[in-house]
């Protein structure tokens, strides 16, 4: 028995392959967030603590715990502290991947003199502030 051309079962077999792409359309597409963080975060309350030409090394350490580097400065010497933060937002749309990352860090250097005595430290806060986002979005937008 043959179908004439508009039947019932010459339309099934030519919708099958759309109605499969259609269902794995869904399956092909989705998000990712990612968050990663490295070392201890910093607190500027404990920084506030460290008063130049007080504080020695030994009590900064007691304070901040481990320098993440220690750098010798001929005599003297300067301790690094840093927290990193990063967060990733990724989307897939079948054949596109658009990708995010945003990443921040928290950083606080000591500067020691020969006698190990702070002298002076620099210190900058930003890791509290990463995002999650996709690339069309600035994330350093005020």
């Amino acid at each position: 028995m043959i179908e004439a051309p508009g039947s019932n079962a010459c339309m099934k077999s030519f919708l099958l392959p759309e109605i499969a792409l259609l269902l794995l359309v869904p399956w092909l597409s989705g998000c990712a967030l990612a968050h990663t963080t490295i070392n201890e975060p910093l607190s500027f309350a404990q920084v506030q603590e460290l008063e130049p030409g007080t504080t020695t090394a030994k009590e900064a350490v007691k304070i901040l715990g481990a320098p993440a580097d220690v750098v010798q400065l001929g005599r003297r010497s300067a301790y690094r502290y840093d927290h990193r933060n990063s967060k990733r937002a990724g989307l897939f749309l079948v054949l596109v991947f658009l990708f995010n990352e945003d990443t921040r860090t928290d950083r606080v250097w000591l500067f020691f003199d020969e006698n190990e005595v702070l002298t002076h430290l620099g210190a900058t806060f930003a890791a509290g502030q990463t995002e999650y986002a996709m690339p069309w979005t600035d994330v350093h937008e005020d």
